[in-house]
């Protein structure tokens, strides 16, 4: 089944401006799909349909094959949004915050109760649940936002922005509890600026840009379409030059940083082979980029 399905959506504001421009994508169930583009692309109108914040101007969407112009009410149960901004309030305590929502969903609440302590416990926000929420980091702010997507524990999971201005420890710690959530069955959406993001967590990625999908594939397809990678070599002697290998590409960025750019079809074993010919000892190597983020670069300017 699809927890999502988006056909032939427009979006044209009155000010003439198309927004979207003939969307379609489906989201399996149980699938962690990531929806990138740059601002103003079309992401956040796309949720704003989704989630009946933004009118649409032609298209359908479905939800659990529930059509939210023929029964919102019973769509919007199966669907918890993460927004981008806060739209808390900051002077209500954490655990409020989180109960009050599930009152649109008619939760009673004792149910209430029971999920906001396991969500919050889960998010690492148990302890500051009686604080007011304008005492949080922007982090715990961010893990709030979460907990209260969660209280009535929906199907589908949309979360724009999530790890927006989280620091590295605390956004790997929500990706771990993302994936967990994810691995027990929830269906997740994920908007993010944060490609790594996408790579480490997503299965299937759609990129939207300029209003229309300009790819939807899995991850594993579309990193395929990489016909190069570059790496950066930080070695232990210096060094003035390097002859080449194949069609394989060496820069020298300093003495002792050697940059190389290999071919799809070249194994990475043979630059090493190469070095040790030439009695060069390898002390750490690391990617220059995110190779989804040079997909991303590519596909958008296309």
């Amino acid at each position: 089944m699809d927890a999502l399905s988006i056909n032939n959506l427009h979006k044209t504001y009155n000010s003439g401006f198309q927004a979207l421009k003939g969307v379609t994508f489906d989201v399996k169930e149980g699938d962690f799909f990531g929806l990138l583009g740059p601002n103003g692309a079309g992401k956040t109108t796309t949720i704003g349909i989704i989630t009946s914040l933004v009118t649409k101007t032609e298209g359908t969407v479905k939800v659990f094959d529930i059509d939210i112009d023929h029964d919102f009410p019973a769509a919007k149960k199966l669907i918890g949004v993460v927004p981008q901004e806060y739209n808390f309030s900051i002077f209500e305590k954490v655990q409020d915050i989180v109960t009050q929502q599930a009152g649109y969903y008619g939760m009673e609440r004792s149910h209430a109760l029971r999920n906001a302590e396991k969500y919050l416990k889960q998010l690492g926000l148990w302890d500051k649940k009686d604080i007011i929420a304008r005492e949080l980091s922007g982090g715990m702010k961010r893990r709030l936002m979460i907990a209260r997507g969660l209280i009535h524990e929906p199907r589908l999971l949309i979360l724009d922005e999530p790890t927006a201005g989280v620091d590295v420890e605390l956004r790997r710690g929500m990706w771990d509890f993302l994936a967990r959530l994810n691995a027990q069955g929830t269906t997740i959406i994920l908007t993010t600026h944060y490609l790594e993001e996408a790579e480490q967590l997503c299965n299937q990625i759609a990129i939207i840009n300029d209003g229309v999908i300009v790819v939807n594939k899995s991850k594993k397809s579309l990193l395929k379409k990489l016909d190069k990678e570059t790496f950066i070599f930080e070695i232990k002697e210096p060094l003035t030059s390097l002859p080449p290998v194949g069609d394989t590409v060496f820069h020298l960025l300093d003495e002792t940083t050697i940059e190389v750019t290999i071919g799809q079809q070249f194994a990475l074993n043979a630059v090493f082979s190469h070095f040790n010919q030439h009695n060069i000892t390898v002390e750490s190597m690391r990617n220059k980029s995110n190779r989804l983020e040079e997909l991303f670069l590519e596909m958008v300017h296309q």
